[in-house]
C-alpha cells in the first residue's frame, strides 16, 4: 500500500513529465524554455524518464523542414503503459483502465454487491483483474481505488457506514488480486485532486492558491486544496454531513438538532432522502423538495466559504446538477448567505458525469505523477 499523492509534482522529473503530458509532442529545448529548469537538468530528467519507459522519442514526428540538426519530439508512452482504477460507490462501482495521460480506455459500471465486505471486495477486485486481462500488450504500473467513508491511507482499510464496512481490507485484497502497487483514497479528496492534476486549465487560466471542492450525490463531502496540494489529515477526511441547514420539508418532525426546521446536510442529499421526505410530507411536491435542497446546499457552502475564504469553489454531483434550472438556485442561495463582500462564482466540475471515473484514475496515477522515477524506477 502506498498513500495517494494528491498534489502537483514539484521535483524536476515530475515537472518534465507534466510538461510532456500537457504539451507533447515536445522537444527538449522547448521543455527547458517552458520550465525553470536548465537544459542540462532537462536532459538528465528526459534520460531517466525514458529509461523508466514513461516517455518515448518520436523520430517519426521530426520536422524535416527545419534548420540545423533535427530535434526529436518526446511524448508520453501512451501505447505501452496503463493503470487500473475503481470507484466504489454506495449503489454502483465503476471499473476503468487508463493510459499514462489519464485518458480512459474502457470503463464500465457494475452494481455494488451487498453482503460481507471481504466477499464484496473480492468480487470487485476479480472484475477489475478480468478487465486488465484484456490489455495483455500493456504494462500496468498501478491500481487506484476511490471510495467513500473513512480510509486508512497507509493500510487501505475502509470504514464505510453506508455499506456497513468496518476495517474492510480494500487495499490488501486489490493488491492480492492484481499484483500491482495500490493506493486507496477517500473519493471526494480524489475528485479534488482530479481537478488539480488531470483537468486542463480553462483558457490557460492559472488556478488560485486555494479551493474547496463539494460533492453531493447519495452522500455529501468536501475537500480543501491549498497551493497545489489536496489537504489530507493524518486522521482521515473530515465531514460536512452534520452541518445544520434549514430544510423543514426534509425533517421527520420539522425540528432538527439545532432548532426548528433544521436537519443535518446529509438528510437532504440523495434519492432516499428525497423519497423519504415525499412519503412523510404527503403533500410536498418533488419540485418543492428540490428547491429546498438547492437552498440548503447554497447556504451550507456559503458557511464554509466564509470561514476558509477560498479562491475557487468547485461543485459536482447530482444534487447540484439535477435541478431544472441547473446551478442557478444554489448560486443564488450561496450569494444570499455570504458575509464576505466579494462575489464568488460556484464552478461546476470539468469532468461532468465522469467525475467518479476521474477520481479513481487520479488515485492510480497520483504517485507516478508526483514521483515518476521513484515510483516505477
Amino acid at each position: 500500500m502506498v498513500p495517494a499523492a494528491l498534489r502537483v509534482g514539484r521535483s524536476p522529473a515530475a515537472v518534465v513529465l507534466a510538461l510532456v503530458r500537457s504539451a507533447g509532442p515536445v522537444t527538449r529545448d522547448r521543455l527547458a524554455l517552458h520550465s525553470d529548469l536548465s537544459t542540462a537538468t532537462v536532459n538528465r530528467q528526459v534520460h531517466a524518464l525514458a529509461g523508466a519507459e514513461l516517455i518515448v522519442e518520436r523520430p517519426d514526428l521530426v520536422d524535416g523542414g527545419g534548420i540545423g540538426r533535427p530535434k526529436v519530439p518526446l511524448t508520453l508512452n501512451h501505447e505501452g503503459l496503463a493503470v487500473a482504477a475503481m470507484h466504489i460507490g454506495a449503489r454502483r462501482t465503476l471499473l476503468a483502465i487508463a493510459d499514462l495521460a489519464g485518458r480512459t480506455l474502457p470503463s464500465h459500471a457494475v452494481l455494488t454487491p451487498d453482503g460481507d465486505p471481504v466477499e464484496v471486495i473480492g468480487i470487485l477486485a476479480d472484475a477489475l483483474a478480468e478487465l486488465i486481462s484484456r490489455f495483455s500488450g500493456r504494462r500496468f504500473l498501478w491500481a487506484g481505488v476511490a471510495v467513500g467513508g473513512d480510509v486508512d491511507e497507509t493500510t487501505g482499510a475502509v470504514d464505510h457506514p453506508v455499506l456497513g464496512w468496518r476495517g474492510a481490507p480494500v487495499g490488501a485484497m486489490v493488491n492480492q488480486a492484481l499484483g500491482l502497487p495500490v493506493s486507496v483514497c477517500e473519493h471526494v479528496q480524489a475528485m479534488a485532486a482530479a481537478e488539480l492534476v488531470l483537468a486542463p486549465p480553462v483558457g490557460g487560466a492559472v488556478p488560485g492558491r486555494s479551493s474547496i471542492y463539494w460533492y453531493a450525490r447519495e452522500t455529501v463531502g468536501m475537500a480543501l486544496t491549498v497551493d497545489g496540494h489536496v489537504q489530507v489529515p493524518r486522521t482521515g477526511a473530515g465531514t460536512v454531513a452534520h452541518v445544520p441547514v434549514r430544510a423543514p420539508l426534509f425533517g421527520p418532525s420539522g425540528i432538527g438538532p439545532s432548532g426548528i426546521g433544521t436537519v443535518g446536510l446529509q438528510q437532504v442529499i440523495g434519492t432516499s432522502a428525497l423519497r423519504g421526505a415525499m412519503r412523510r410530507s404527503g403533500s410536498a411536491a418533488e419540485s418543492s423538495l428540490v428547491e429546498e435542497r438547492a437552498r440548503a446546499l447554497g447556504e451550507a457552502i456559503a458557511t464554509i466559504a466564509d470561514v476558509l475564504n477560498p479562491d475557487t469553489v468547485i461543485v459536482a454531483g447530482d444534487a447540484f446538477a439535477n435541478h431544472p434550472r441547473g446551478l442557478a438556485p444554489v448560486q443564488a442561495a450561496f450569494d444570499a448567505a455570504r458575509h464576505l463582500p466579494h462575489r464568488l462564482e460556484l464552478t461546476p466540475t470539468r469532468f461532468g458525469l465522469g467525475v467518479q471515473e476521474a477520481a479513481a484514475v487520479v488515485v492510480a496515477l497520483s504517485v507516478i505523477y508526483a514521483d515518476p522515477i521513484g515510483s516505477v524506477g
